[in-house]
């Protein structure tokens, strides 16, 4: 069975983690051991998210005034070489005998996107009144909004519309025997000109909605999303909630989700179904080899009796 998986950003690193290498190292050590055991039964794609690395070169970013800010594209692409490095590192000491590769990956996306009349996906830093009111003054471009008592940058984050690199890619799965890591960060954004050139766009693609369309290029049989919950919850971490076992794409949307968090992944999840995928799976990345049994996540798929089923 041909498989996306797609690591988030909680998986990756803990919640109140250090964006330290070392922890992050660890983490995808576990992935990786995790996808070696997974990858003796099936065919792996792998995408992964970038928030706390984006954060961290973001930081970086600032702090160096005697060069002009880097565009939040570009350090997206910074976030794929570091986290691929690292990653694909410990997918080969994992998995000796395999071959793996690492995929730099550009998605277009539609400047007409209604996500750049309301940019919404923060990005780096917080910051005080002072401290915003200096950064604004020194790039009139950037859009900044309160975050509490605090301000952020924030840059718009539209949907995918396609990945460049997709007829590559299908013909190193088609191969039948390469690991492949590819679409990190949901990619790096780009838009095509009148004639037809590239340019990068200034955004951040949200990573299961790439990994959704990614799957779908691939034609592969199941997309799962791990994340650091064991399942998805009806009301999350409210009195008389319920973590869902399995359901068709119509029951999971009949729950409300936040939009900044689960949401998307929900969406995504439903979307693969919709388009053909056999099962999508949302779940926890210390039992991916359970999720891939059927023992544990969120599974969604086309027929399930009465429609959607619960965890005792």
């Amino acid at each position: 069975m041909l498989v996306v998986i797609a690591l988030g950003g909680n998986a990756m690193l803990q919640r109140e983690q250090p964006v330290e290498l070392h922890v992050q190292r660890e983490t995808l050590r576990q992935a990786a051991d995790a996808i070696a055991q997974i990858a003796k039964e099936h065919q792996v794609v792998l995408t992964h998210a970038n928030g706390p690395e984006m954060a961290l070169l973001s930081l970086m970013n600032e702090d160096y005034e005697e060069v002009n800010n880097y565009p939040v594209n570009v350090l997206g692409a910074q976030t794929q070489g570091m986290i691929g490095f690292v990653f694909e590192q410990e997918l080969r000491n994992a998995m000796a005998d395999e071959q793996i590769l690492a995929v730099t990956t550009h998605t277009l996306i539609n400047t007409r996107d209604p996500a750049f009349l309301d940019p919404d996906h923060a990005v780096g830093p917080v910051f005080t009144y002072d401290q915003a009111q200096a950064i604004q003054n020194a790039n009139p471009e950037w859009m900044l909004k309160a975050d509490g008592n605090y301000f952020r940058r924030v840059v718009p984050s539209p949907a995918p519309q396609s990945i460049l690199e997709l007829a590559s890619l299908r013909h190193i799965v088609a191969s039948g025997n390469i690991t492949l890591l590819c679409g990190g960060g949901g990619g790096i954004p780009v838009r095509r000109d009148s004639e037809g050139m590239l340019h990068g766009i200034p955004a951040v693609i949200d990573k299961d909605r790439t990994s959704c369309l990614l799957a779908e290029g691939i034609e592969a049989d199941a997309l799962v999303i791990l994340t650091d919950a064991d399942a998805i919850e009806t009301q999350y971490q409210q009195p008389g909630s319920r973590r869902i076992k399995r359901c068709t794409p119509e029951a999971l949307e009949q729950h409300e989700f936040a939009a900044d968090t689960i949401g998307p992944k929900v969406e995504s999840v439903c979307q693969f179904v919709r388009a053909g995928g056999k099962f999508a799976a949302i779940g926890a990345l210390d039992r991916a080899v359970d999720i891939l049994a059927g023992e544990s996540g969120t599974h969604v798929m086309v027929d399930v009796p009465d429609g959607i089923t619960y965890y005792d």
